[in-house]
């Protein structure tokens, strides 16, 4: 389960605003695919020890801009960062893919798929990753 869910797209003011009243006690535990603003509201609600998990950047794979401006929070809050790639696991692959099938079937996991059609709409719908534009999981159907 989770507590709590916040959107990005209102801007970092907001986003702050969004978590603190989600978190009020602040946040501990954060996974980050994201970076840029979403990151960086974060660390303005982490708690003392806190831990990231850091697995991607995307806000900033276009742009280059993958910094942070609060990068300092890391070290007031002592926070612990771990980088990890999903291949690192990738012996779990077969194990975890039954379990979350099962998942699946039964209800507990549910899930939207943006689906864009024609290898024609391959970079609009790549693009659709980057500017926030997709709701779910994104495929191409190729005719």
């Amino acid at each position: 389960g989770f507590d709590g869910a916040v959107s990005y797209k209102d801007g970092e003011v907001a986003l702050v605003a969004a978590l603190r009243a989600a978190a009020p006690n602040g946040v501990d535990k954060y996974f980050d695919n994201t970076g840029g603003v979403s990151t960086e509201a974060v660390l303005k609600a982490m708690n003392n020890g806190a831990r990231i998990a850091l697995c991607g950047v995307i806000s900033g794979y276009n742009s280059g801009e993958m910094g942070l401006s609060n990068y300092q929070m890391l070290l007031h809050r002592r926070v612990k960062v771990e980088g990890f790639i999903c291949t690192d696991h990738f012996s779990k692959y077969a194990e975890v893919k039954g379990e979350l099938a099962a998942l699946v079937k039964a209800g507990k996991i549910v899930y939207k798929e943006d689906i864009q059609e024609g290898l024609a709409n391959y970079v609009p719908a790549l693009n659709r990753l980057f500017d926030g534009s997709n709701t779910g999981k994104l495929l191409l159907k190729i005719d």
